[in-house]
Parts: C-alpha cells; sequence; structure tokens
C-alpha cells in the first residue's frame, strides 16, 4: 500500500543570498514533508531558515537548488498567483478602505467566483471567525486580535490547499496571544486545511502543533511530536533552545554515564565513550544525599513561582543544575541557600545529546 502524498513537500532545498565567497546560505539542503491536515511548525531564532523555507513554499523566493511540491506536484518554478496556498503575514495587511466582509471577500472576487458563492464563502468565513456581527466595520475600528481573525478568515475563503502563518501572533500581548493560539487550533480542526506556521515561541509551537520541525543555521535539526521534542532532544541545540535543560557531561560505561564528581546516571541505551547529557529541571526530585542513584548538590538560591519553585544548585564538581520543585499546599517549604540535596532524576528523564 502506497504512502499518502504530502500537502507539501521541501527536497533538499537550498537558498543562498548573495554570489560567490560572500553567499549567505539561508537554507542548507532541507527536507521535510507535511501531511494534509496536519498543523505543522517551524521553530527556530532570528535568521534560522524558517522564514525563507516558507517564502519558497509561497512562491516569494525560488530555491537555488532542490524543489518544492504542492500535493506531490512540482511547484518549484510556479508564480504565487499560481499556487494554491496563501499567507498569513505578521503584519495583518488589511486593506484600511474595506470593510471586514469586502476584506474577506477580495481573493474570492480577484478568482472571478460567482458572486452567490462569494456571499455564502464569506458569510461562512465571518461565522467561522466569529466576526459577523462585525461584518460592516473597517480595520481601524478593530483590535489587534480582531484583525488577526480578518486575515484568516480572508486566507482561508479561497480553501487554499495549505495555509501559511509567518510569525502571525507575534504582535499581540501575552493574553490575547494565547487565546490566538487556541482560537487557530480551532480553526484548522474545524476547515482541515493544512497549516505551515513559523514562530520563535517555543511554548506556542508546543501548544498548537501536530509536528514541529526545529530549526538552526538554515538546517532543519530536527522533527517530531511536540512531546518528542521536549523529551527527546536529538541535539544539544534543540535541548536548549525548547525550554530549560540541564546538560551533562560524562563517560558512557554501557548502561551508565560517569560524572567528572564520579556520580553515575542511568542511561536510556547502553553506549561507550563521551556523552552528552540532557536532564529537564521538573524531571528532577529531590532526595537525601546518601540515596543511591542521586547526586550529591548544594543548594545556591530558591525563586517561588507559585506553582513550584525554581532551584539553583552546584555539584561537586562546580556544574550548575536548575530543579523545578512542585508547590504542595501545607508542604514543607524548599531547602535554604547552602543546603546539602541529592538530585534524583526520575525514570527515563536522562537523555544522550548528538552533538
Amino acid at each position: 500500500m502506497s504512502s499518502p502524498v504530502p500537502a507539501v513537500e521541501a527536497r533538499s532545498v537550498v537558498k543562498l543570498f548573495g554570489q560567490g565567497n560572500a553567499a549567505v546560505r539561508a537554507l542548507d539542503e532541507v527536507s521535510v514533508a507535511v501531511a494534509a491536515g496536519e498543523f505543522f511548525t517551524l521553530l527556530g531564532p532570528s535568521g534560522c531558515g524558517k522564514t525563507t523555507l516558507l517564502r519558497c513554499i509561497a512562491g516569494f523566493e525560488t530555491p537555488t537548488d532542490g524543489a518544492i511540491l504542492l500535493g506531490g506536484r512540482d511547484i518549484t518554478a510556479e508564480p504565487p498567483n499560481r499556487r494554491r496556498v496563501n499567507t498569513v503575514f505578521q503584519s495583518y495587511a488589511l486593506f484600511p478602505h474595506l470593510t471586514v466582509r469586502e476584506n474577506v471577500s477580495f481573493g474570492l472576487e480577484m478568482l472571478g467566483r460567482p458572486r452567490a458563492e462569494i456571499r455564502d464563502t464569506t458569510d461562512r468565513m465571518l461565522a467561522l471567525v466569529q466576526l459577523d456581527a462585525m461584518a460592516d466595520r473597517r480595520p481601524d475600528a478593530l483590535s489587534g486580535g480582531q484583525q488577526q481573525r480578518v486575515a484568516l478568515a480572508r486566507a482561508l475563503a479561497p480553501a487554499p490547499e495549505v495555509l501559511l502563518l509567518d510569525e502571525p501572533l507575534s504582535a499581540l500581548d501575552l493574553k490575547l496571544r494565547k487565546e490566538m493560539q487556541a482560537e487557530l487550533k480551532r480553526l484548522q480542526h474545524e476547515t482541515g486545511i493544512t497549516f505551515v506556521f513559523v514562530t520563535h515561541d517555543q511554548e506556542e509551537a508546543l501548544a498548537m502543533s501536530d509536528r514541529i520541525g526545529v530549526m538552526s543555521g538554515g538546517r532543519l535539526l530536527q522533527v517530531g511530536s511536540p512531546r518528542d521534542i521536549y523529551d527527546r532532544p536529538a541535539t544539544r541545540f534543540v535541548a536548549d533552545f525548547i525550554g530549560e535543560t540541564n546538560v551533562l557531561s560524562g563517560m558512557a560505561e554501557g548502561a551508565v554515564a560517569r560524572l567528572p564528581t564520579g556520580e553515575t546516571l542511568a542511561l536510556p541505551a547502553a553506549c561507550s565513550g563521551p556523552v552528552t547529557l540532557a536532564v529537564r529541571p521538573e524531571q528532577l526530585r529531590l532526595a537525601p544525599p546518601w540515596e543511591d542513584g542521586a547526586l550529591r548538590a548544594t543548594v545556591t538560591g530558591a525563586t517561588y513561582l507559585g506553582t513550584d519553585s525554581r532551584l539553583r544548585l552546584r555539584l561537586a564538581d562546580g556544574t550548575e543544575m536548575v530543579a523545578r520543585i512542585p508547590s504542595v499546599p501545607g508542604g514543607e517549604s524548599v531547602p535554604a541557600p547552602g543546603t546539602e540535596v541529592g538530585l534524583a532524576p526520575v525514570r527515563g528523564a536522562v537523555q544522550v545529546l548528538a552533538e
């Protein structure tokens, strides 16, 4: 049985800006396939290549090498207007002189759709983004979140095969951004359209995505579900970029790694030689310093955060560690600075990283 054709696919895409020795390699042999109906997020810091890849899919940039496919068809050389792809930008790019309804129907009119279809589709899109009561307002009479919904409705109206979203929530305040995260996920679920979303916000990516592709330096470092990316980072960069993590060096001896302190940590699989290990702060528990499998550490500081406390600790060799200890009503307070404690990773918490 053949595999389903991806909604959109990049095959060994290279993008150079400039020429000769001064050329900048914005994309370096990037290959990724996004399934139909998937919410896929490209995540990484500024300058990592995620927006360049999005622009190659949209047709605003042409790859120097490699191919872009839409539904299995090579569209690398096709202009943007020939692609069944729409883009929602960070700046909403609404027409200020048009009403909400006119903004949403604009794309359908440009496609020459029948008037009855334009009216029905526009009404359906306005209801989908819950703005039917504001159909006759102009953009300057709307909040930032409402303008973002208009931009989404306008992009969704022509029923694109893929919707590209270039950091569309970055201009919103924190509370509204979280509301729009849930709204975007709802819209994607209800329409069934493939979303390719670009962001530098790790929490945003974890909250909304079916899968995440982490990028750095023009390369795609790891692709996986939010849980895979967080719990099993493939490289040190991914471990550091996605949330907070403790990184340790050791020497693997079968199923354990020996640290510079002489203590050992259990590994997920047997290996040998020098290893770099990652342990998330919330996957460490406090234990008596003498407990088997616990690392001896000294508390150097603590910050109360409501749901938990963030402890800063130092191992015997000077390595700095962080642990997140859940708050329990009526429970014991966190150890004071200078207290010696044991740090015990929960089962399966220690991950081996590729450099």
